[in-house]
């Protein structure tokens, strides 16, 4: 096999799909397989199935093999080696689906002009080190794939000729290194285009050195580069220089410049420091761009060579790079190519005008265009505009002139390929991600733009997309840019932190105040450096409040208090804390905390600081739902839709540093932004929206962006929707609603060690003893029994109970007299039941209960309770208070085993059998009161 073509070659006419044959292996039938047959049934492939009943001598699971195919492959084409136009097609099944028919295939496959076809890759298998043998290519995949190729059957049988391997070697490796011998290969790689929907080959129809390429643009099949030099004439990209109009460094404009540094473009920004002339939030305007950008040109005019892209910045990205896009200008065969729009503006009334197009947008966009130099010079030669004036309208009359537009020779980008402009195009536009990268795909005309434009209404939706692009976030490469322009704390001693003002709003009943006052304590970050503006509009809370800012209040730099008595409304207080800090320049950070936010991470505060960003939000959820205190995406009328990465981002499988239409309940703001960008004071009204929203209106409004971050666990939000105040102490009720804050405050901080069995005593026989009540469960339970007063009389009449007697009275409350059962049989089955079925092997328990109750023993009262035994499979018994604190005396004595426990530990319960075996009785209190909660599981 010389360097030329095979000399049948020129004699081969178009072939018919009864001389393609479809050979594969698989060793079972597997659902894929099946999957794979079903397809090609589907199209009327002619399929032969290689090493059916087989073992597959590759272990499952390694990286390496394929051998066997080679061995199956060589000895199916034994009797086809002589049919020259027979056409065989081998491919993988398990994994492969067909997409189209016999006919498609062998059309493309003749328009390859090759032999043999394999498939191509992204990234180069199984031996990185022959990355460097491959000839170069200057568009498509480069790399050898052994999972599908094409071929006539002489020159198949000739490819798998020399196999004398073994089965568990790798076939990718054995074709590879044929297709790296130059001797050996006379085959070619078919790839895809997707930005034109073309094929391209490689072709080697002559010796190295006298390769012929085919250069135009526009050919079906544009080459790839076989050699590292191509004789094509091209566009360099050191002829190619960036425009944009930027008035002032904006956190667009920066994300702006971050995409181009991506790509190495070369950007000149016009107009720094220059006050915008149009008014904000005006339709019209851009005048302004134009004089800018004539007056730079006039250094340029001369410069054929040199390609001029000019671009809006603040609402636009690049998602590729200087070479495609000089790639695609060039494809577009013109001097002055505009993007193009599905919407005209700013006069509709110029429609008319307007050139019809087949298939694509319509109507000239002036956000982004590209040319020459001197032809962009004759474009802007005639202005002579006001600032004020429309750019767009300038450009779309000299467009609509024939005469103008064939002399400056312009075009639209119809099909997307260079400019996407997301207003009239949203369905159009979704996020492709493959391998590593990441790009904008029109699904319209299946296209890959190289600049995303968020124009019009749509500047959201490019925060959406810019999230991802370009390769800011992958699923391969999670976040890439999340590290970059940190604010580091390490190493900075307390006396150097900057000063932050925390501001607490506590709008309405909100359960476990006292644990959202202990995490604020909790916070890794000096007192010292903190100041406290907290706003109670709740008299049901005035107490709380009062009684944190009385014990810790001076550790502060500085506090104040606006209590309910002020009546001062959710958003003027909101407004309050945020002039606090902005008024005051050594304020640095303005940290809005509502009380509904569990921060339970300690360095929250240090971890957003070290962002760096002038508007951020830790991620906060409810417990087991996807309920957040941001939204990923806005409905028209500007309340929430869901975006398609929330539920990735809010359950972590997305992780990183998002751009966000919304946040709320918790979020850390520059004081730096409140003193420019966000001076105006009055941030949280806006319209009829509630302050929240109204907020985030007003911040996108001055184009300030809002991240959040889900790269820590900084908490949870609480559940207020249920809270009820009709209790003395309502957070023991809200077991459902917010379990895991229930769980933090009422539940033994060793718990987790008793359930795992390391911390349980048995101190008399088959009677556990484990703790399980921290003390506020004990002191709170007893307080509402006490607060609640109806204590049974301690004698045999008993209404509570089915029958009306009971045969072993004690002075008691039960749970359903507070309303407390469902809670209570929660508390059973979340935590007791757990233990119970360690403890007792092979028996389960639904923690159903007939009675359970809190015991008061008092000397004066009812002492002790006789021998019994406990109408239940097992009887918990916690004790709620401490012996030798609140009384002396009492226990419990188990009569069989002659067994006292006479020193009950506060929160800790004994667990024991109820019926026949452990007959028992409560020894007297001898001074004091002491409690005890009970209940009978049965079972």
């Amino acid at each position: 096999m010389g360097s030329g073509l095979s000399p049948r070659w020129t004699g081969r006419t178009r072939q018919k799909a009864d001389n393609l044959l479809v050979l594969t292996v698989a060793t079972k039938e597997t659902e894929g397989f099946r999957r794979f047959k079903r397809s090609a049934q589907f199209f009327n492939y002619k399929i032969q199935a290689l090493g059916l009943g087989e073992d597959w001598n590759v272990e499952k699971g390694m990286s390496v093999g394929g051998g066997q195919k080679v061995r199956l492959l060589k000895k199916a084409l034994e009797k086809h080696a002589d049919k020259e136009d027979l056409v065989i097609l081998f491919t993988d099944s398990y994994d492969v689906v067909f997409a189209s028919g016999p006919r498609e295939l062998l059309k493309k496959f003749r328009q390859a002009r090759s032999q043999v076809v394999f498939s191509a890759e992204e990234l180069i298998y199984p031996d990185r080190r022959l990355e460097a043998k491959y000839p170069a290519v200057s568009d498509g995949k480069r790399f050898l794939g052994s999972g599908g190729f094409i071929g006539y059957a002489p020159n198949l049988s000739k490819l798998v000729a020399e196999w004398e391997g073994q089965d568990s070697d790798s076939d990718q490796l054995f074709y590879t290194k044929i297709f790296l011998d130059p001797e050996k290969r006379f085959w070619r790689l078919e790839v895809r285009d997707q930005g034109a929907n073309r094929f391209s080959v490689w072709k080697r129809q002559q010796p190295a050195d006298q390769v012929t390429w085919n250069c135009d643009p526009s050919s079906l099949s544009p080459p790839l580069i076989l050699h590292s030099h191509s004789p094509c004439p091209s566009l360099s990209t050191d002829n190619l220089l960036v425009l944009t109009v930027a008035t002032k460094e904006t956190e667009g404009f920066r994300r702006f410049k971050r995409s181009a540094q991506f790509f190495n473009y070369k950007i000149q920004a016009l107009g720094l420091g220059e006050d915008w002339n149009v008014e904000k939030g005006m339709s019209v305007g851009g005048g302004q761009k134009v004089r800018l950008l004539k007056k730079a040109l006039e250094k340029h005019a001369d410069k054929e060579d040199l390609v001029i892209l000019f671009t809006d910045s603040y609402d636009v990205v690049f998602a590729s790079g200087p070479r495609e896009l000089l790639k695609k200008f060039r494809q577009a065969r013109s001097q002055v190519v505009f993007s193009a729009e599905e919407l005209i503006y700013p006069d509709r009334r110029l429609e008319a005008k307007y050139p019809a197009v087949s298939d694509g947008k319509r109507f000239l966009g002036s956000g982004g265009f590209i040319g020459y130099a001197p032809n962009l010079s004759k474009l802007v030669a005639e202005w002579e505009g006001q600032d004020s004036d429309s750019d767009q309208l300038f450009y779309t009359k000299i467009f609509l002139d024939p005469e103008k537009r064939e002399r400056i020779n312009i075009t639209l980008d119809h099909r997307c390929r260079i400019f996407q402009n997301l207003d009239g195009a949203l369905d159009e536009v979704v996020l492709k991600f493959e391998m590593g990268h990441v790009r904008a795909r029109n699904l319209a005309y299946d296209t890959l733009p190289v600049l995303i434009h968020g124009n019009g209404p749509t500047k959201l939706q490019l925060n959406y997309l810019g999230n991802y692009i370009p390769r800011f976030w992958t699923f391969e490469t999670g976040c890439t840019v999340c590290d970059e322009g940190l604010r580091s704390l390490k190493g900075i001693g307390d006396e150097a932190l900057p000063t932050v003002l925390v501001g607490v709003f506590i709008e309405q009943p909100t359960p476990f105040l006292s644990l959202f006052f202990q995490r604020l304590l909790r916070l890794h970050y000096p007192r010292k450096h903190m100041r406290l503006f907290i706003h109670s509009h709740e008299q049901y809370h005035k107490a709380e409040v009062e009684r944190f800012l009385a014990e810790h209040g001076s550790q502060y730099q500085s506090m104040k208090l606006v209590g309910p008595e002020v009546q001062m409304a959710n958003a003027d207080a909101r407004n309050m804390g945020a002039d606090l800090c902005r008024q005051d320049r050594s304020c640095t950070y303005y940290f809005s905390l509502d009380a509904a936010v569990a921060l339970t991470e300690p360095d929250s505060l240090r971890l957003l600081i070290e962002q760096n960003k002038n508007v951020i939000a830790p991620l906060m959820t409810r417990h087991g739902r996807l309920w957040s205190n941001f939204w990923g995406a806005l409905s028209a009328d500007g309340y929430y839709a869901r975006s398609e990465d929330y539920v990735d981002i809010v359950q972590g499988r997305r992780v990183g540093v998002w751009n966000v239409p919304y946040i709320s309940n918790i979020y850390l703001i520059k004081g730096s932004a409140l003193r420019a960008e966000l001076q105006p004071t009055d941030l949280f009204h806006h319209s009829k929206l509630d302050p929240d929203m109204a907020f985030c209106a007003n911040v996108r409004q001055q184009d300030v962006f809002m991240f959040l971050t889900n790269r820590h666990s900084f908490g949870h939000l609480l559940s207020l929707d249920s809270y009820q105040t009709t209790h003395l102490h309502n957070d023991l009720w809200e077991v459902f609603s917010n379990p895991e804050d229930w769980k933090e405050k009422y539940i033994h901080e060793n718990y987790t060690k008793a359930l795992a069995g390391k911390l349980v005593e048995m101190p008399c026989p088959d009677v556990y003893w484990f703790p399980i009540f921290t003390e506020a469960a004990c002191d709170e339970l007893v307080e509402e029994m006490e607060h609640f007063g109806q204590w049974s009389l301690g004698d045999n009449k008993d209404s509570r109970i089915q029958g009306g007697y009971e045969n072993v009275p004690t002075i008691d409350i039960h749970m359903n007299q507070i309303n407390f059962e469902r809670e209570w049989h929660k508390f059973l089955v979340e935590y007791i039941a757990p233990v119970t079925e360690k403890l007792y092997p092979g028996y389960y328990t639904r923690a159903q209960f007939d009675l359970a109750f809190v015991v008061r023993y008092k000397p004066d009262e009812q002492p002790s309770l006789m021998p019994h035994h406990d109408a239940s499979t097992f009887t918990i018994n916690i004790a709620l208070n401490r012996v030798g604190v609140d009384y002396e005396g009492g226990g419990c004595r188990f009569l069989r085993y002659n067994c006292s426990i006479r020193a009950p530990r506060k929160g800790w319960t004994l667990m024991h059998p109820g019926r026949l075996t452990h007959y028992h009785e409560g020894l007297p209190t001898t001074k004091g009161t002491r409690y005890i909660a009970v209940s009978f599981v049965d079972p």
